[in-house]
């Protein structure tokens, strides 16, 4: 039952940053609680103890927060990755980090040449994101239309199925 928590937490984390390129905080708040509660009931699926979830979420956290200190990630997906160090421990992290930067490469790679010759242009808008500026909104934000914790959570779901050592 923890592990069908944490892939429909994970689920709910892809889509809706896929809709909306964003990971809201109560989302990244309640995987966060979900994790601890299971870590405090000894139920964890993983096979995570405290030291490792710490430890996992203080380098998700933090190695993803110089990438928004740089201004190339949310804040959302630096949150995310702190909350999923929690229920993955700090030694899965690098695996699913890899392949998440593959999957958000490759999506970057095909939003380019979408955009230099629009053979499919409804799908370059998909890649893109939502568009809605706000009205009278003239504030500089960047562009994040690469949906990096969904391809965080993706990443974990396939740990979870193929890349786990038993």
């Amino acid at each position: 039952m923890p592990a069908l928590t944490c892939l429909l937490w994970l689920l709910c984390v892809a889509v809706y940053d896929f809709r909306k390129r964003r990971v809201p905080n109560w989302l990244v708040l309640s995987g966060a609680v979900l994790a601890l509660a299971i870590l405090g009931l000894g139920a964890q699926p993983f096979g995570v103890g405290w030291a490792a979830a710490l430890a996992g979420a203080a380098s998700g956290f933090g190695f993803l927060l110089l990438f928004y200190a740089m201004g190339l990630m949310g804040a959302g997906d630096v949150k995310f990755a702190g909350a999923l160090g929690l229920w993955v421990g700090a030694a899965a992290l690098l695996p699913i980090w890899i392949i998440a930067s593959l999957f958000a490469g490759l999506h970057g790679a095909l939003w380019l040449v979408l955009q230099r010759w629009p053979f499919f242009p409804r799908l370059a808008l998909i890649l893109s994101g939502p568009h809605s500026p706000t009205a009278g909104d003239t504030s500089p934000s960047r562009a994040r239309f690469i949906p990096y914790a969904a391809y965080l959570s993706l990443a974990t779901v396939a740990w979870m199925f193929w890349g786990r050592q038993s």
